[in-house]
């Protein structure tokens, strides 16, 4: 298979996704930070504008009035849009709302995914080992930026997610000889 850019199919491209970066800062924890941020950002990008089209082919298909959600799931008959505020007055409004939306939605993943991967990478380098205890410590540390992105920013909800973070991170570390 040739590497000449010129002769590389799509599929090649595809093949190669994991194998290639897409950054060369000249260390290896820029590298990475960088790659895990735009990685996740368009994983996050593509979620929320895929969540808001299936709510709006549900308020299309007239199940609005529950979310699209049968009443014993409902909670208290409230629809589950993420964004309130993209039923604008106008569709260049809902579409401003969407964008605004989104960007925040990606930056928060890539976010995520920029902190987690730049700790693991930072602890595995510094104590010579990659553990759960890395992971621990980077999921409540990403669970903590994650949760000051967030609207809510009690002091609860900040430990909330540390916790969360943590934990997730853990078991994802401790199950990745399992499965």
């Amino acid at each position: 298979m040739s590497h000449n850019l010129e002769t590389r199919s799509f599929v090649d491209e595809i093949r190669h996704f994991d194998k290639s970066s897409f950054f060369d800062f000249g260390h290896p924890l820029l590298n990475r930070i960088a790659e895990s941020f735009v990685k996740a950002a368009g994983i996050g990008a593509i979620q929320a504008v895929s969540r808001e089209a299936y709510f709006t082919a549900i308020e299309g298909a007239g199940l609005e009035s529950s979310g699209g959600l049968p009443a014993e799931i409902s909670v208290d008959g409230k629809k589950p849009h993420r964004f309130p505020d993209l039923r604008g007055e106008t569709n260049r409004k809902s579409l401003e709302a969407l964008v605004m939306n989104t960007g925040k939605e990606s930056l928060q993943w890539g976010l995520a995914a920029g902190v987690y991967s730049g700790l693991t990478y930072g602890l595995r380098e510094s104590r010579g080992v990659h553990d759960w205890k890395n992971s621990a410590v980077a999921g409540a540390i990403t669970g903590v930026a994650l949760a000051l992105t967030a609207d809510d920013k009690s002091h609860e909800q900040i430990v909330q997610c540390a916790i969360t973070g943590a934990a997730i991170s853990t078991a994802a570390n401790l199950l990745k000889g399992i499965f």
